[in-house]
């Protein structure tokens, strides 16, 4: 797949940022580009022909991103269109939803030309290896146990069609570090995947019981967080955890990540 392939909806109030971001969409190599001033025209658009990538800004005549990704996630047609948000909105209460939601990245107004060719690469990988009949060429992977856990069910999605892409497919989800404990009293798992801020038992108290209380301590757990609070990484790091990763997720880590549990080297 090449990025020429791709069908790309942008939609930017903005006339001048609108270009800007068409201009540089094209720079890097795709073609088939649709713009939009609003919202509600490109999701009308979306009931006909769904695109393999959604560009949108934060702030719409007629809605925010946040909504505009919600209802995405709402549509069975919808719900995997890769989501890229760009915006210079920096409030906590507009961009988790859109974390959560599984956007592939969130960049910043104004932005580089290389962040946007490092978010595209990804986004283009994440979306060939989802339509691939043939995943990485590793045949220990089909028989790994993953268990995902995360109070968001859209997260929980986004991880599950990415661990698939990878080749992965026994995968169990959990809403909380509560019932992830629960599960693994069970069954045994060569990963856990765990997101930070959760209700009942969070990210960290999660990592803690796992190393010191449970019959897999030395099970490796990747945390994905959009945690900003070093101090609180910190100790995240310092219960035992195997790897942080943040929040849009990026994929092609995520691959790296499992094929070096899948090669036996640290994480």
């Amino acid at each position: 797949m090449n990025l020429d392939e791709l069908l790309v909806l942008v939609i930017e109030p903005s006339r001048l940022q609108r270009h800007i971001i068409i201009d540089m969409l094209k720079d890097v190599g795709l073609r088939e580009i649709e713009p939009f001033e609003e919202a509600g025209p490109a999701l009308e658009r979306m009931r006909h022909v769904v695109p393999d990538i959604v560009v949108s800004s934060m702030h719409l005549p007629d809605m925010t991103g946040t909504e505009l990704v919600t209802r995405m996630r709402a549509s069975a047609e919808l719900i995997d269109v890769t989501f890229l948000l760009i915006s210079s909105e920096t409030h906590y209460r507009y961009l988790e939803p859109i974390r959560q939601a599984g956007s592939i990245a969130i960049l910043p107004k104004p932005f580089r030309r290389e962040e946007l060719e490092v978010a595209l690469r990804n986004t283009m990988h994440y979306i060939r290896d989802t339509q691939e009949t043939e995943p990485l060429d590793n045949d220990e992977l089909e028989d790994m146990q993953v268990l995902v856990v995360d109070d968001s069910v859209m997260s929980r999605k986004f991880v599950r069609r990415s661990m698939g892409a990878i080749g992965i497919n026994n995968v169990i989800e959990a809403k909380d570090g509560a019932e992830a404990l629960q599960i693994m009293k069970q069954q045994r798992f060569d990963l856990v995947i765990s997101d930070y801020n959760m209700p009942n038992i969070d990210g960290l108290e999660l990592v803690e019981h796992i190393r010191h209380y449970s019959d897999q301590p030395t099970v490796p757990v990747m945390m994905i967080t959009s945690e900003q609070n070093q101090s609180r990484l910190a100790a995240v790091q310092s219960a035992g955890v195997s790897a942080i990763c943040n929040k849009p997720l990026n994929y092609d880590m995520l691959k790296q990540l499992v094929r070096q549990l899948v090669a036996g080297t640290d994480l």
